[in-house]
């Protein structure tokens, strides 16, 4: 196990889409002008891509125009202070291969939010980065975490 200068994991590019791969909530990142904007959004894996819906808006607009996002999802303890972070970014493009876009149609992403949501949207990873805080670690104050009771 790998632990940068913090004292965190450093998760591999594997153990982050294996960890991608089990959650359905993530944030995506995009840039309207020079200003972020993070949106949650229930996803999917298809071939190494995150693959999410939308409808018309900010998001696809990113899509549409071939936009570099980035791409978050978590699991974290508060109670244990333990948990995972996975980053991703690259490209977003809007699903328009047949043969992906019934993959994508075969996961289970139904919309939370009201609205159509008939789009889909796919990030192609270019930079896969991960950290994991684990019982023991040292905390920022240099100590480090209990037992579990």
């Amino acid at each position: 196990m790998t632990a940068d200068d913090t004292g965190l994991s450093v998760l591999d590019e594997g153990e982050c889409m294996a960890l991608l791969a089990g959650v359905r909530v993530g944030r995506v990142a995009v840039s309207i002008g020079a200003v972020p904007a993070v949106f949650p959004v229930n996803f999917g894996v298809v071939d190494g891509t995150i693959v999410f819906r939308t409808g018309t808006g900010t998001k696809l607009d990113a899509a549409t125009r071939n936009a570099v996002v980035a791409f978050e999802v978590d699991d974290l303890d508060p109670l244990y202070h333990e948990g995972w972070s996975v980053l991703v970014v690259g490209v977003a493009d809007e699903l328009t291969d047949r043969a992906l876009l019934q993959r994508a149609e075969a996961l289970p992403l139904s919309p939370w939010a009201p609205g159509r949501r008939d789009h889909f949207v796919r990030l192609q990873p270019e930079f896969v980065s991960g950290r994991r805080i684990f019982q023991g670690a040292p905390a920022a104050n240099g100590t480090t975490g209990g037992g579990r009771a």
